[in-house]
């Protein structure tokens, strides 16, 4: 079975956007899980745009399912991420100034610092993921930092689904059996939607999570959040 985690850095930024606290990203967060959202997913960012420290800090008191956090493993992360000991740390190498994730982790030349990192964090029980492209050598590698997991980076796939659905899964596909061989868990995340997240799960193999925060956002402006919750399960599983 393939979980959903939402990620709900859109919902703050929409309530940062007028200050104050609408939308209240606590209840949102609550409803979420009552909708049938089997994970909750924040990226908290150095400018703190969206999902601020404090944010991930209250959280705890509400999530009941899977808390993830993601994000680069900059000090201020590392601490933040130790405080909580949420249920999982995803690493991403974002720049600073990146608008939203734009690449996974070079894995071989980073793979001293991967290593120490996800080491601190089991340490403290926290299930580590690296975020990857669907590179046969950067899973070899991942799986030498000893994370649990990689979530593969889904926007390549999602730009291509619309012209050549089969061409755009191969290599996510060869992925995910690479990673299964060499005992990591897989999660994906980026760009999936209503439109290709059906498809997707169908051709990964033992895809255990999927991410998705701009997607769900947008579709709920429509639909609303549960019965766009509803849909996803309905199509992951």
């Amino acid at each position: 079975m393939t979980k959903l985690s939402v990620n709900i850095n859109k919902v703050a930024t929409l309530r940062n956007a007028r200050g104050g606290n609408v939308p209240d990203l606590l209840q949102v967060a609550s409803d979420l899980q009552n909708f049938g959202a089997q994970g909750i997913t924040i990226h908290p960012r150095p400018d703190q745009r969206h999902i601020r420290y404090s944010d991930a800090i209250a959280l705890p008191s509400v999530v009941h399912v899977e808390y993830n956090i993601e994000g680069n493993p900059i000090p201020e992360f590392l601490d933040l991420v130790l405080q909580i000991s949420p249920t999982q740390v995803t690493l991403v190498p974002d720049a600073e100034d990146a608008i939203t994730s734009n690449a996974g982790w070079d894995t071989k030349k980073h793979s001293s610092f991967l290593r120490e990192t996800i080491s601190t964090f089991k340490a403290k029980g926290i299930r580590t993921s690296i975020f990857v492209d669907p590179d046969l050598k950067m899973i070899e590698a991942a799986a030498k930092t000893g994370t649990d997991r990689i979530e593969l980076f889904t926007e390549n796939f999602a730009i291509h689904y619309k012209n050549d659905k089969e061409k755009a899964i191969s290599p996510y596909r060869d992925a995910a059996i690479l990673a299964n061989q060499l005992g990591l868990g897989i999660n994906a995340g980026h760009d999936l939607s209503l439109e290709n997240i059906a498809f997707f799960a169908k051709e990964i193999p033992n895809l255990l999570e999927v991410s998705i925060g701009h997607a769900i956002i947008a579709e709920s402006l429509y639909l609303g959040f549960e019965e766009v919750i509803h849909r996803y399960l309905k199509h992951l599983n």
